[in-house]
């Protein structure tokens, strides 16, 4: 399947609400100012010099922040492959040129010169010298479109497009290496403080035609002067982009979303064009890929706000653990809802481990279910309830920890059904038990969940079936920001209400807590 909307995560960000509100004619500028910073962070991983992530004091492994820059999928007819031609300074030289899409062209430029990164006003100049000339010519073929495909059609016809010519191999590398792609977008998604729907929508579901969906980070820079990021999945999970894009915020905070230095442009070489030769089956695929994804992308549904009553520090005083508060909130909002326990996926962090990845936790357990039909029984007391509750903390916290330590089951699970399908082995019965598969097993989880951390950075994951829902969340000391997605044409599912379940859920579950205090 398409992996642009079906794998890629995205969401807003890098963005400032203190600065850096929506404004028409600010684009250019602010991308410059973005990228600049942009390249910081990837200079900080060629030295080394990124502080090691902890949790509870004990190191977690980096090498996931290896594939930020400088790394891209590649099709193939029956398994893709991930490239990565980054290196840090001891390893030896690193691409360093920038990718930049704008209706429907491409064009490239190195971000170094005599060296040095350049600054935020020579970045200015090169994006002009790319906008000007895409705001007065005729639109290009939009030949990143394909990377939205089917991928066994756009690995046939990937293989197509290098066979018409021998520059069309080389342009395709220059993509592939570059640091990432820069999306100059027309769109001006409304973005508030309190709803983020919109510019979620549009990071998920964008212009395919100035999106390379097969490269680890896409920054898209709409008309507005509001930012966007679209990733592929494969190369690292969210946290990594989530610490970028924190780093940039918390630079842009700390100099007011201006640039304060030198205002000098160096004698640069203009930005090039990447112009591929396409022949007429070429621009049928780029037509094919983009209708096949419009008509996806349209059924799209994703909501994003900020709840507002309370948030991280209420949580805590009294004596709740964030995460799993939200967490049990969304059991009980589905319960409600749907009339039924929502198998649940939750990722849980293997990165104590070396290459370390993730593990599913699994927050629909007995306990909680339990805990559910308790509070929609008018019959069960608050002090049951709350028991019951405190009952269901206890075992997600217990789950978690088992899962962070190496002692989940489903990437187990997940390892001996792929060896059985790759070695032509019979595939062991468990995989085909329908309790397995109505657990969740096998990528089947109506719930798709993940806390992205405690930080401004907010992204967003569509559903993994089709009657489902995916729900990303981060956790700050007065709020909880969620992103909920589902598909628009399934009869079962609704975002909205969903979202309105949980913020009910929320206040049912801090009045328990108040109650019991009693």
């Amino acid at each position: 399947m398409p992996s642009m909307l079906n794998v890629n995560f995205g969401g807003p960000g890098p963005y400032l609400e203190h600065f850096w509100i929506p404004k028409e004619g600010t684009q250019l500028e602010r991308t410059a100012i973005s990228v600049y910073y942009t390249l910081q962070f990837w200079n900080l991983l060629r030295k080394e010099c990124l502080a090691v992530h902890k949790a509870g004091g004990v190191p977690l492994d980096m090498d996931q922040f290896r594939m930020l820059y400088n790394t891209c999928k590649i099709p193939g007819v029956t398994r893709d492959s991930l490239i990565s031609y980054f290196k840090t300074e001891a390893e030896g030289p690193c691409p360093s040129h920038l990718v930049v899409l704008c209706h429907g062209r491409a064009f490239v430029f190195d971000t170094l010169f005599d060296h040095q990164i350049l600054t935020p006003p020579e970045f200015l100049r090169q994006l002009t010298y790319i906008r000007e000339r895409c705001d007065s010519e005729p639109e290009g073929p939009g030949v990143s479109a394909l990377t939205a495909e089917n991928r066994t059609r756009w690995a046939k016809t990937r293989e197509h497009l290098i066979s018409l010519d021998p520059n069309n191999v080389t342009i395709l590398e220059q993509i592939q290496s570059s640091l990432f792609i820069l999306s100059l977008d027309d769109a001006s998604p409304h973005a508030t403080a309190n709803n983020y729907s919109e510019i979620c929508l549009s990071a998920l579901t964008g212009n395919p035609t100035i999106r390379w969906g097969d490269k680890s980070y896409n920054c898209l820079s709409y008309s507005n002067g509001t930012f966007g990021s679209n990733c592929d999945h494969s190369p690292y999970d969210a946290m990594v982009m989530v610490s970028m894009c924190y780093y940039i915020d918390q630079t842009l905070k700390s100099v007011e979303g201006k640039w304060k230095g030198s205002t000098a442009v160096r004698d640069l070489p203009l930005p090039e064009e990447l112009v591929l030769v396409l022949d007429q089956r070429i621009l049928n695929d780029i037509e094919h890929a983009k209708q096949q994804y419009y008509k996806q992308a349209s059924d799209v549904q994703v909501v994003s706000y900020a709840f507002t009553a309370f948030g991280k520090s209420l949580i805590k005083e009294r004596r709740l653990h964030p995460d799993i508060f939200v967490q049990l909130a969304l059991q009980l909002a589905y319960y409600r809802f749907h009339g039924r326990p929502g198998s649940c996926y939750e990722t849980a962090t293997t990165r104590r481990f070396y290459h370390g990845r993730t593990e599913t936790m699994r927050p629909c357990t007995v306990e909680a279910v339990k805990w559910c039909q308790a509070m929609l029984d008018p019959a069960v007391s608050k002090m049951k309830r709350h028991q019951m509750m405190k009952k269901s903390f206890v075992k997600h916290h217990k789950l978690m920890t088992e899962c962070q330590n190496g002692k989940g089951f489903d990437r187990h699970l997940l390892g001996l059904l792929l060896i059985a399908k790759e070695e032509g082995l019979p595939v062991p019965e468990v995989f085909s038990d329908p309790a397995f598969t109505k657990s969740g097993g096998g990528g089947n989880f109506v719930l798709s969940t993940s806390l992205v951390g405690y930080t401004t950075i907010l992204g967003a994951v569509l559903p993994m079936v089709y009657n489902g829902y995916g729900l990303f969340y981060r956790i700050r000391e007065d709020r909880i920001v969620i992103a909920c997605s589902a598909w628009k044409s399934c009869p079962e599912t609704d975002a909205e209400e969903l979202y309105k379940g949980l913020v009910q859920s929320f206040h049912e579950m801090l009045d328990l807590t108040t109650t019991a205090q009693l």
